[in-house]
């Protein structure tokens, strides 16, 4: 616990340049929206964001995490497993907790109106991946609490899957082009930028799949998954069709989206 925040802190802000050098000079698609307005607004509700979390929760998950361990809550304390093979089975189970809970968001209408405004953006970029509602994330770490209470998971396993988590979301979030057959190999086990962006499509069905965000197991699982979008990943329309306008871009339409933007046809109900 005593350097838990610097080792977050520093590989979000090593995944953080190193993924915009790279769509820098690696582009796999031309910017439709003014990259000033989005990332001045897009890391504005990440500081909203990160606030909100140290006010609620300010123990985090590693913290809740170390609880858990003490008091030897959980599933996993009940097994005498290596402890190799708990951190790895531990890490596994979280991100497919994370993979059910990104469906729910799709699923429940209420819960939806919060994700829309993950959706919403206009371009595809890394801070794309960095761009939820303060209720989700508040939401979103309740899961994880309850989650790590129940399964036990050890210290180490939770300092992983948080890093892993931050990360992914922006790499796999990234303007960045990759060759085919490098993406093709590494989808087999991770979720690519390629593959995620079909996810970030205005064609619901689209939307409506690809839901991982760092192993690819689960979307080819549980049927969720489709390799390319219907459209070239160039010329795809990114974003809602309800919210297509540039204002949906600033940090007071992110925070008001939920409340007075309409759902459109995206949620999935009861398909």
């Amino acid at each position: 616990m005593e350097h838990e925040t610097l080792i977050r802190i520093s590989f979000f802000l090593m995944t953080f340049f190193l993924i915009a050098w790279w769509e820098r000079h690696a582009p796999r698609r031309r910017r439709n929206q003014s990259v000033a307005l989005r990332w001045l607004n897009n890391l504005g509700i990440v500081a909203v964001n990160t606030l909100l979390l140290r006010l609620l929760f300010p123990m985090a998950a590693v913290g809740m995490a170390v609880y858990v361990d003490q008091n030897q809550w959980g599933f996993i304390n009940t097994l005498a497993l290596p402890f190799w093979l708990s951190v790895v089975l531990s890490v596994i189970a979280l991100d497919l907790v994370i993979y059910l809970q990104h469906v729910l968001f799709h699923a429940v209408p209420a819960l939806w109106r919060l994700h829309m405004v993950h959706h919403a953006d206009l371009d595809y970029d890394l801070t794309t991946g960095l761009r939820f509602h303060p209720i989700e994330i508040a939401l979103s770490m309740v899961v994880k609490f309850a989650t790590i209470a129940a399964l036990g998971p050890p210290i180490l396993a939770v300092l992983i899957f948080e890093v892993i988590l931050n990360s992914a979301a922006m790499f796999n979030h990234g303007n960045i082009r990759l060759p085919g057959r490098i993406d093709n190999f590494l989808r087999l086990l991770i979720v690519t930028p390629d593959m995620h962006r079909v996810h970030h499509s205005s064609i619901k069905v689209e939307t409506n799949s690809n839901y991982g965000f760092n192993l690819s197991w689960w979307d080819r699982l549980f049927g969720t998954y489709i390799a390319q979008p219907i459209d070239s990943h160039e010329k795809m329309e990114i974003g809602l069709e309800q919210f297509q306008s540039p204002e949906y871009l600033t940090l007071p339409r992110m925070l008001t989206l939920p409340f007075v933007g309409k759902p459109g046809k995206y949620p999935i109900n009861r398909e």
